[in-house]
């Protein structure tokens, strides 16, 4: 196990303040969305989110993340995404940055690819899945004690949702959260693998 560097305490408060600013722009980011879609569009943006193997919609990778199908399915999505956007961002912001990029076109790619046909995939549940990935794959890679004692922390609030990867109900995306969980994975191994030992 490796020994975390000393972090000195402004820098540790700076970290804070720049995940605390950068989940609060997120969640207001898809509330505003959200309420300028269902008031001004009438939920038409939704046609925005991923539709498997249709060639002229492969770009809606791009944004199916950041639309939903409804308040309801905003406000189920809300808390776990600003906790584990939050806990992603607070070591080191522009990781967190490459890791989101990372999750909305590895995770929203292989939706598109395998995800079942003549369906509709959206919602933030894509990022969810994949911050949870991402948290626990740091924990593997880095293999510091502060990195191991935040995946501990993810899975004990949040380990139960790992069972939304299997099929169930056909009206949630469960490829959605299977795929972003393995991109968050991906995104964790190229973020934070360990270098050679010499």
């Amino acid at each position: 196990m490796r020994r975390a560097p000393d972090v000195p305490a402004s820098q540790t408060r700076r970290n804070v303040t720049g995940a605390a600013v950068t989940t609060l722009g997120l969640i207001a980011g898809l509330w505003a969305q959200e309420l300028v879609d269902l008031f001004a569009f009438g939920g038409r943006l939704d046609s925005l989110g991923i539709r498997p193997r249709d060639a002229d919609t492969f770009w809606h990778v791009l944004t199916a993340p950041f639309l939903h199908g409804g308040l309801g399915h905003l406000v189920a999505n809300t808390v776990p995404l600003a906790v584990l956007a939050f806990l992603s961002a607070v070591r080191n912001l522009w990781r967190f940055l490459g890791a989101t990029l990372l999750i909305v076109v590895l995770g929203g790619g292989l939706v598109w690819l395998f995800a079942r046909g003549g369906s509709l995939h959206l919602g933030a549940s894509l990022l969810v899945f994949g911050y949870l990935g991402y948290l626990l794959g740091v924990g593997w890679w880095e293999r510091t004690p502060a990195a191991i004692g935040v995946s501990v922390l993810t899975f004990l609030l949040y380990g139960g949702l790992l069972w939304g990867v299997l099929p169930g109900s056909p009206w949630v995306s469960w490829e959605a959260h299977l795929f972003g969980f393995l991109a968050g994975l991906v995104s964790a191994a190229l973020l934070h693998g360990r270098p050679a030992r010499r």
